[in-house]
């Protein structure tokens, strides 16, 4: 590349990366209600899969 054409690529690579750190400096991050939810959730799914556990032990010890 001549040297203009290096400059204008150089140019259009930081305007680029302006915008890149406008839009991330713009975003919000997740409410804490969503990640309250995630933890909600991997929890219920934990006590879940311990109930169904014990459901097949008792299912299974009703079947001998």
């Amino acid at each position: 590349m001549d040297g203009e054409r290096l400059e204008s690529a150089v140019q259009r690579i930081e305007a680029a990366l302006a915008r890149i750190a406008e839009a991330a400096d713009k975003a919000r991050p997740a409410p804490k209600s969503v990640s309250s939810l995630v933890d909600k959730h991997e929890t219920l799914r934990e006590t879940v899969a311990a109930t169904l556990k014990e459901l097949d032990e008792l299912i299974g010890k009703l079947e001998k």
